[in-house]
């Protein structure tokens, strides 16, 4: 449980005060390296299939207790783009602006497009079985404290701008190696 060391070597010290220094050094590592109980989510995808699934699972875990935090990168960034604001962009920039969906409403169907009317199709059952919107979701995520993390460096390539993305409490702009971090100690992460 501590190390290499047998019971006899630790029980040895323990009745020093450097022997219980030791014993609680090596319990404070081993508490360190469990993993915490928190939930990383990578959301990649645009698709709003794939966008309500990342938030059910999100606010599920967070209502469960767990830390959620959600990563949006290159495609799924366009999810969270607010259809009212604007932002100045070069000529690069308005071109990913015109060819991404701009907010929740816009995302596509990643199977059965149907010409567009899989996304209303999709939306209309979901209220008929009385579930939240995805943009309901959002809100429920926000009120449950989940925290959306932003691919500074998705923004930077697709010119996604902060000042044109939701208005979300608990959102941060961030590169891969602070994801990379949260990572590393958590208990589930899925990418989506």
């Amino acid at each position: 449980m501590f190390g290499a060391e047998t019971g006899a070597e630790v029980g040895a010290g323990a009745g020093t005060a450097a022997g219980m220094a030791e014993i609680l050094k090596r319990l404070e590592r081993v508490e360190r390296s469990q993993p915490k109980d928190r939930l990383c989510l990578c959301v990649f995808s645009g698709d709003l299939d794939k966008m309500i699934a990342a938030f059910i699972i999100a606010t599920g875990a967070a209502a469960s207790g767990m830390d959620v935090k959600m990563f949006f990168t290159f495609w799924g960034t366009s999810a969270l783009r607010d259809a009212q604001k604007r932002a100045p962009k070069s000529l690069v920039g308005k071109m990913f602006g015109w060819m991404l969906p701009k907010g929740s409403r816009k995302l596509k169907l990643s199977k059965m497009q149907m010409a567009g009317m899989g996304r209303a199709m999709i939306r209309s059952i979901m209220r008929k079985q009385g579930m939240a919107s995805l943009e309901e979701m959002i809100q429920i995520a926000a009120e449950l404290e989940v925290q959306i993390l932003v691919c500074t460096m998705s923004m930077e390539l697709m010119e996604i701008k902060s000042e044109e993305l939701i208005d979300y409490p608990n959102m941060e702009y961030v590169g891969v190696a602070s994801f990379v971090e949260l990572m590393s100690d958590a208990r589930s992460t899925m990418f989506i």
